[in-house]
């Protein structure tokens, strides 16, 4: 079997990233707190992933105990990391906290060559800077969400750490993905309830059952579609891009998740000019990125 184009695989990432714009919406359909949101995604996420794992494709669920540390250590960075995606949308709005995510490129622009110890590579710095104008941009036009901004920011720091780690294991320890989403999700459940005291107060735990009208549906949806499924399908796309590919890509995810909060909640009108023109510096970073290693390619192949 032939293995796939990078164009087909640019294709399939961009749907799996519209696919993930979509969390953002069910994050401000839920009414649940940002975390306790986080605590059933990833509780309904792990179970359903193990039911798939165990009953449909009989596999092992069981892991050696390093690989299985391992994964729920990635789990929990996963955990904080949409903590701070969700929270955002609460302190903010759907369109700041996606504009605020689109800086994954940046800082997996130093946390891949420090975790693969090879060394930075300046263009992908340089796309990242150009990730950066775009969220002073936002940040300039809409410093009444800086809050939501910040906490934005930090789940994008999170968020250049995780896929690095698992392209790690997917590919040296060659783990399978669905298997691993059963892990990590439970790592993640594990630090959102460690944290959910923290964040949410006295009476935090109870919170976990005040659900309103069709949240179990949403829930349900971004559970096992949003999450099980995309997330073993990225997992899958890192056996043949990097990170910082995969990353990058992401930065997409701004955009479908703006024109969906835009048509189905009307957060277009509440937003400056200047913040689409910041959106739109991101966008280009984002198709900069594989026509300049489409072009380096092409050279290569006339200098041989």
């Amino acid at each position: 079997m032939s293995s796939p184009t990078p164009r087909h695989l640019y294709l399939k990432l961009h749907l799996l990233v519209a696919l993930l714009a979509t969390t953002a919406v069910f994050g401000r359909l839920i009414t649940l707190s940002a975390t306790g949101l986080v605590v059933w995604r990833t509780l309904l996420a792990s179970l359903g992933a193990g039911l798939v794992v165990a009953v449909v494709l009989r596999r092992k669920l069981w892991l050696p105990w390093r690989s299985a540390a391992a994964l729920l250590g990635i789990g929990s960075i996963v955990g904080l990391h949409w903590m701070c995606f969700f929270g955002a949308i609460k302190l903010a709005n759907i369109s700041i906290c996606l504009a605020g995510m689109a800086t994954i490129s940046f800082f997996t622009a130093f946390t891949e060559p420090l975790m693969e110890r090879r060394r930075v590579r300046p263009l992908e710095v340089g796309l990242g800077l150009l990730v950066v104008l775009g969220i002073v941009l936002v940040a300039g036009f809409e410093s009444d969400s800086l809050l939501g901004l910040g906490v934005a920011l930090l789940g994008a720091l999170l968020a250049a750490v995780f896929p690095v780690l698992n392209q790690h294991m997917v590919r040296q320890r060659r783990q399978d993905p669905l298997v691993m989403v059963v892990w990590e999700m439970a790592g993640a459940c594990a630090v959102c309830l460690l944290g959910l005291h923290w964040s949410d107060g006295a009476g935090a735990y109870a919170a976990l059952l005040d659900w309103h009208g069709w949240d179990w549906l949403w829930l349900l949806l971004l559970a096992w579609v949003c999450t099980v499924f995309a997330h073993a399908y990225h997992i899958h796309l890192l056996r043949h891009l990097s990170a910082y590919t995969g990353n990058l890509a992401m930065n997409c995810e701004p955009i479908y998740g703006i024109l969906a909060a835009a048509v189905i909640f009307g957060e277009h009108r509440d937003l400056h000019p200047g913040f689409y023109a910041g959106c739109l510096t991101i966008v280009t970073a984002n198709l900069l990125h594989p026509w300049i290693l489409s072009r380096l390619r092409r050279c290569k192949t006339t200098a041989i």
